[in-house]
């Protein structure tokens, strides 16, 4: 039997991969032209096009991304922070991202912070190392800290749910503060009047502008501000429960609770619940974001929806706009959208008038 021993298959030898220059040599064109054909460019002819996409499917031929990177000086890659990747919130933000970059033929690079602004700082200079075009950081805790930095690196930077209490050259944020007194003034209309607000203990600045919609609304209303209606958890279920306990507690508790965002608000919801409570027989509870789960709990929460998939959008959308046209301010606010459903409900008949 004649074995062909230079044939790949029988040595056990990996085909080496086709180069430009082969593909070129094969479609008897430039290096230029397949370049141009293999990028879609209209400059080439539809036939000739067809030809080099074919002999380069054929002999596996692929772009280099980091020999067109030191062509162009792009790596076509975003690099994404996050606080933590298990927040509903932050999963439909970064799929409204992944939309555009998609789009677009960006890769997405991401990283987890903890919610931690000395790792947020670290991983976003290990994101310039990496050369990426552009940075998203989502609920950033460092804000106006990134002003310097986006100074020496050259590199977009756009914050989403900005958490520092200075403003930022490129940001999404939602309205906070308007969206929570809509919120709280449906409370109020529903004819509650001890209101109470679990916030975040972190200092954050949707939790200052959140709890300034909150007190905005009473004092429009002319309900009186008492401090021990104010309880605070640490934006998880863990604290809404702790900060539900303290409510409850009180001599007189409250008969409506605003709680700073959904995961909160099921901490909340289970203490009430194991304290014997009927919610919104007992008490009425409403929370922030709207997450793919809240129109699950038992009962369906009340909420303010955040566009979280557009602001997804809107903030890589953004940093394209920076990358063709590098404008010294980029703010985006939105509006929230109040979503009522079974948790809230008009107070006892003995509340209607307690002020």
């Amino acid at each position: 039997m004649n074995i062909d021993r230079s044939s790949p298959e029988n040595t056990g030898v990996t085909p080496k991969r086709a180069s430009i220059k082969d593909v070129a040599r094969l479609a008897n064109v430039s290096h230029s032209t397949v370049s141009r054909a293999l990028r879609g460019s209209p400059l080439v002819k539809r036939r000739t096009a067809e030809l080099i996409q074919r002999i380069a499917d054929e002999r596996g031929y692929c772009v280099s991304a980091v020999a067109r990177s030191l062509v162009t000086s792009k790596t076509n890659t975003i690099g994404v922070v996050v606080t933590t990747i298990s927040d509903p919130f932050v999963a439909e933000v970064v799929a409204g991202i992944e939309d555009v970059a998609n789009e677009r033929e960006y890769s997405v690079f991401l990283a987890n912070s903890n919610a931690d602004p000395d790792r947020e700082m670290r991983v976003v200079r290990q994101f310039e190392e990496r050369r990426v075009d552009g940075i998203v950081v989502t609920s950033s805790r460092v804000g106006a800290l990134y002003m310097p930095m986006l100074t020496r690196m050259g590199v977009p930077i756009v914050l989403l749910n900005n958490q520092h209490p200075t403003g930022f050259a490129h940001s999404v944020m939602i309205d906070n503060l308007d969206a929570s007194r809509q919120l709280v003034r449906y409370l109020i209309e529903l004819g509650h009047r001890r209101i109470a607000y679990i916030g975040d203990r972190f200092g954050r600045q949707s939790d200052t502008e959140r709890f300034g919609g909150y007190r905005a609304a009473l004092d429009e209303t002319d309900i009186s501000f008492q401090p021990d209606l104010v309880a605070h958890g640490n934006g998880k279920p863990e604290g809404g429960e702790d900060g539900m306990r303290a409510l409850l507690a009180l001599g007189e508790p409250p008969t409506a609770v605003f709680c700073y965002n959904d995961m909160t608000a099921l901490g909340a919801l289970r203490t009430a619940r194991g304290m014997g409570l009927s919610v919104p027989g007992d008490v009425s509870l409403a929370g922030f974001d709207d997450i793919q789960l809240a129109g699950y709990f038992d009962p369906p929460l009340t909420t303010v929806r955040q566009p979280t998939r557009q602001m997804g959008r809107l903030a890589m959308e953004t940093l394209l706009a920076l990358f063709a046209d590098p404008a010294p301010e980029h703010n985006i606010r939105l509006r929230g959208e109040l979503i009522v459903r079974q948790s809230t409900a008009p107070p006892k008949v003995a509340h209607l008038t307690a002020r």
